[in-house]
């Protein structure tokens, strides 16, 4: 005699198959998704973000203290350059370079003559401890800092400019 397949073992012998069936529809559907994401994350725009927008203000306004102390210890003229067009600001002891990404709008006022000469381009500091003086605005839509250099004291500050 022999012995029909119960009910109870045909249909667990069903489930198995469409497991393996399951998992095999998941990973296509976590493959396709893959693909996807590699195509369109690099079309999204990466924009600066404010934590971003501040460090890079921060980081200017200690490149700029640096260059001010290294006049002081030195007793030279130090010159910082600042080149709004290019985005970059270079110290003028160590020549770093601090280069701003495409969509923050830098802009820089800056003294167009100083103790006798023209300069424009960049904010001098003397051993004195004093500045040509000058201010470099970073921002992107709805914040801003300013990275401010008084002439007289040679001091940085930087004030948040809300736009």
């Amino acid at each position: 005699m022999e012995r029909q397949p119960t009910l109870s073992a045909a249909r667990a012998k069903g489930l198995r198959t469409a497991r393996g069936f399951a998992l095999i529809e998941i990973l296509c559907v976590l493959a396709i998704i893959g693909l996807l994401a590699s195509i369109i994350l690099p079309a999204i725009p990466r924009t600066t973000t404010r934590a971003k927008l501040e460090s890079y203000a921060v980081e200017t306004a200690a490149l700029l203290k640096a260059d001010r102390n290294a006049a002081l210890r030195r007793q030279v003229r130090v010159a910082t350059q600042v080149d709004a067009e290019a985005r970059a600001i270079r110290s003028g002891v160590t020549g770093r370079i601090i280069r701003l990404p495409n969509d923050v709008v830098v802009q820089a006022t800056l003294a167009a003559r100083c103790a006798d000469r023209a300069v424009g381009r960049s904010i001098d500091f003397f051993p004195s401890g004093m500045s040509c003086g000058g201010t470099i605005a970073l921002a992107r839509p709805g914040i801003g800092y300013e990275v401010r250099v008084n002439w007289l004291t040679g001091g940085v500050d930087i004030v948040s400019q809300k736009l």
